[in-house]
């Protein structure tokens, strides 16, 4: 899962600065044997990059199917006499359609929004042709039309994927019940795959670590001054805190009104807020530039309008997790209280509030830890001189002063890596 508090862009860096040709891996090769490095840019760069640096998402969802599923219907298939590579393609695959569906459609979502990744590694992707044209180009147009091609074919991907889900039914053990998973002895396996889950954990894990202190030994050696590096990750948290309690305010009536209240406009305003969640950042931020340089006025490249623009990406990361926890409240309790003579208000502060206090949490961690990452929103909407730790990172490696890079990349990874644990351990207390 560390992977995850990796953004696109500080691995395309380190994947540029390790295989790129004159890059750190051939530089120390070729002190025994000289050779010359393939060309790490374009596609191929951008793929390993991109795989390296998403595949947990699908790790995380697979998981949780895999946890969830009935271990009694892969017992009956091997009863019958299937071994287990049957049993895995004939049930347990087929089983894990949904999950698949929904991690590829996150991976592929997250491709499709991704920019600093593949701006760095030369590949020519909508989301880098939109900020080209929009740098570009006087009148903008052209980066509006990519714009609107690449919503298009995002939100053409939820409707497929949620049509193709909504046609099939799955069912999964109830939690009391079931017993607990068949463990599968790998035997022959077991040193192959130990060798490949380390190769994926050394390059999507490792090697950007240690490329990012190589650099960073380097750049304090050289006098590469660190203060900038501070105010940058002050602006970073704060926009990010400040994102991330707003996102809260927001989606608690929208949880409430979606759990408690349903009816078909609470659900159409529910399904709306989920809006952003197709869109990628730079068309988002697009918009809002449109909107803050025609209509704004004094909005326009201000920090509330880079706060409203987070609002818009993020909001459903929030909902999500608040409408979960809330799920969970009996309305019972909150029942009781008020027959007990408790103000609406009291019953929320003192029944509602301490249960959701975990979903509160989550929702607060995975909004800070989006934001903190995200860069074409950040960079397009940024109040002029407001640096964060992104702008910072991308200012460096588009020039290809590594050294510059690695300070703030290093601390970008690390903010990173402590909301992950938030959400990491909250996973861990919540009983299955």
């Amino acid at each position: 899962m560390l992977p995850l508090v990796i953004p696109s862009y500080v691995g395309a860096l380190t994947i540029i600065s390790a295989f790129a040709q004159e890059g750190l891996i051939q530089q120390l090769v070729s002190i025994f044997w000289v050779f010359q490095m393939p060309d790490i840019y374009g596609f191929k760069g951008a793929t390993l990059t991109l795989t390296l640096f998403t595949y947990p998402y699908m790790l995380l969802i697979l998981k949780t199917a895999l946890w969830r599923m009935d271990p009694e219907l892969e017992e009956v298939s091997r009863s019958l006499g299937k071994n287990q590579w049957v049993t895995f393609w004939q049930v347990t695959l087929p089983q894990l359609r949904p999950a698949i569906g929904a991690g590829a459609l996150l991976i592929a979502l997250y491709t499709l929004s991704d920019f600093g990744g593949v701006s760095l590694l030369r590949f020519e992707s909508l989301t880098q042709q939109i900020y080209v044209h929009y740098q570009g180009s006087f009148s903008r147009h052209s980066a509006a039309v990519f714009s609107l091609l690449l919503g298009l074919v995002s939100t053409s991907l939820l409707f497929i994927e949620s049509k193709s889900q909504s046609r099939a039914q799955y069912f999964s053990a109830d939690s009391k019940t079931k017993k607990p998973p068949y463990i599968i002895k790998l035997n022959k396996w077991k040193w192959p795959s130990i060798i490949f889950i380390g190769i994926v954990v050394g390059f999507g894990l490792l090697l950007p670590i240690t490329v990012l202190t190589f650099w960073l030994l380097s750049g304090i050696s050289a006098g590469e001054p660190l203060r900038l590096v501070w105010r940058a990750a002050i602006n970073s948290g704060l926009v990010s805190a400040l994102a991330a309690v707003t996102s809260i305010i927001v989606a608690i009536p929208i949880a409430i009104l979606s759990v408690r209240y349903k009816s078909a406009v609470t659900t159409i305003i529910e399904r709306s807020c989920y809006t952003g969640f197709a869109l990628p950042g730079i068309v988002v931020a697009l918009a809002l530039v449109f909107f803050g340089a025609n209509y704004g006025g004094f909005l326009y490249q201000s920090l509330p309008m880079l706060i409203l623009a987070y609002i818009i990406l993020f909001l459903p990361q929030a909902i999500g997790a608040l409408r979960t926890s809330l799920i969970q409240v009996n309305p019972r309790l909150e029942e009781m209280g008020r027959n007990l003579g408790h103000t609406p208000l009291a019953v929320w502060l003192k029944i509602t509030m301490p249960i959701l206090r975990p979903g509160l949490i989550a929702a607060w961690a995975l909004v800070f830890l989006t934001v903190m990452k995200e860069l074409p929103a950040t960079l397009l909407l940024s109040p002029i001189g407001f640096d964060t730790l992104a702008t910072k990172i991308w200012s460096a490696s588009s020039e290809a002063f590594y050294a510059r890079a690695a300070a703030p990349s290093l601390l970008l990874v690390f903010l990173a890596s402590a909301s992950m644990l938030v959400l990491v351990r909250r996973e861990g207390d919540t009983p299955r």
